[in-house]
């Protein structure tokens, strides 16, 4: 059902945005990886055969270029997977306004201007899979995370939105809200709450990472990207605007 769509996928060159574009390659969906780590990326890129095209999403410029390169070379988009994210851990009075600006404008203002250049195709096409990768943080908070909060927060805004506006032309809108996975940027939030709360990085994962959750243990970028082909499949056809979350109960209770 998915051979030879055609799939964008920002944040792709490693961790979850490199499960989701293999993931998505193993069903012979033609992908367009989108990423700023240029060597990372055209490494990542040839393993699953990909179109590798570097991409500052913080840029308005590079969001253009992205979605130009991929009709360009395909003539259409079926499917987009905005996952490209940083993160920036400091109390609100210290948090670098410039570091607000960079995470606001990577992690909702590139989902939002990739989302409207891509919407044409999809449309035309009467079929489009929009996945936002969002975070347990899409639907609470924690402290020491304004900026990140905030962008998914409105990530989840901007996925009811186009969700509804979509529905009549075929296209879903949808947001997957997991825990903690084990990526290079959870890697590096471990450090950084280590140091801010001067704890171990170990009581980092087992106190404040994983303290809500029912299930303890990180999740693996393939278990998001498994989800990620269900909402691109027909059996997810009626879903839309919609949170998936994959936090092991952390919002059960």
């Amino acid at each position: 059902m998915l051979k030879d769509k055609v799939a964008i996928v920002t944040g792709s060159a490693s961790g979850i945005g490199f499960a989701t574009a293999k993931g998505l390659a193993d069903e012979g969906v033609k992908v367009v990886m989108g990423d700023f780590n240029e060597a990372l990326l055209k490494e990542s890129a040839e393993k699953i055969g990909a179109l590798p095209v570097v991409a500052d999403l913080s840029k308005r410029e590079s969001c253009r270029n992205l979605v130009d390169a991929a009709m360009e070379k395909y003539g259409r988009v079926d499917i987009l997977c905005n996952i490209a994210g940083i993160q920036n851990v400091a109390p609100i009075v210290d948090f670098p306004e410039d570091k607000w600006d960079t995470i606001i404008s990577l992690m909702l203002t590139a989902p939002f201007l990739l989302t409207k250049y891509c919407w044409n195709s999809m449309k035309e096409n009467g079929w489009g899979r929009i996945i936002n990768l969002n975070s347990i943080h899409g639907l609470v908070a924690s402290e020491f995370k304004s900026a990140y909060v905030s962008a998914k927060h409105g990530l989840m805004g901007l996925t009811k939105c186009a969700g509804l506006e979509g529905g009549p032309y075929g296209i879903t809108v949808n947001s997957i809200c997991p825990a903690y996975v084990r990526t290079p940027l959870v890697d590096k939030q471990i450090a950084d709450q280590a140091k801010t709360h001067g704890i171990s990085e170990e009581e980092v994962v087992g106190k404040i990472m994983l303290q809500k959750a029912a299930i303890k243990k990180l999740l693996d970028p393939s278990d998001v990207a498994e989800v990620v082909k269900f909402l691109c499949s027909d059996a997810a056809s009626s879903i839309t605007g919609s949170a998936i979350p994959i936090d092991g109960g952390w919002t059960a209770g």
